[in-house]
């Protein structure tokens, strides 16, 4: 397997690149039931959808993609996305973290090294996300990487049998929180 190629580093974790020999380790934490419940897709994607989805991505300008990787091992530990619209300068996030990894406070970091290039390097407005309600976690490192709540459509998802609102949240360049890595590691 080749090294990480790392694009922006910060205190725990860094975004590197995206890997095709990865792609069935990425399919694997896709597939994890508590990425299913998480995502509200009810249901994992196919190997074959999933690979024929990533060839399709490879040259999409406007769905960035980054690997989250653990700094002191160099190991891949999960993926952020953005969905652009570049006309609009905002983007929808979204994050997976491979499942032996969750609950030890990487979704907040990574998620605001994916802002801290949204707005920095990818000259983004506003990047928003969708949450379901019942993902606590999620919620709040969401908040405590930027995101602020806006709305919500009611009863639109699903979590263990239920209906249940998904949360929107945006953010905005003066909610990031800093400090930026980006600019550190510019040096501007």
């Amino acid at each position: 397997m080749s090294s990480p190629h790392l694009l922006l580093t910060g205190d725990r974790l860094a975004l590197g690149m995206p890997r095709d020999e990865m792609l069935t380790e990425y399919h694997r934490w896709e597939t994890d039931p508590g990425s299913v419940l998480g995502r509200g897709s009810r249901f994992p994607q196919t190997w074959e959808a999933r690979a024929d989805e990533w060839d399709r991505a490879l040259d999409d300008r406007d769905h960035p993609r980054f690997e989250i990787v653990r700094l002191k091992d160099k190991q891949p530990i999960g993926l952020t996305a953005l969905r652009v619209d570049a006309r609009e300068q905002r983007a929808e996030f979204s994050i997976l973290l491979a499942p032996a990894h969750r609950g030890r406070r990487f979704a907040e970091e990574a998620t605001r090294l994916t802002l801290d290039w949204s707005f920095h390097l990818g000259g983004l407005h506003a990047v928003w996300l969708r949450v379901l309600e019942p993902n606590r976690a999620g919620l709040t490192a969401f908040e405590k990487a930027g995101f602020r709540p806006t709305g919500r459509f009611r009863k639109s998802g699903h979590w263990m049998g239920q209906r249940v609102d998904e949360v929107l949240m945006d953010a905005l360049i003066e909610d990031f929180p800093g400090p930026s890595a980006m600019v550190t590691t510019l040096g501007r």
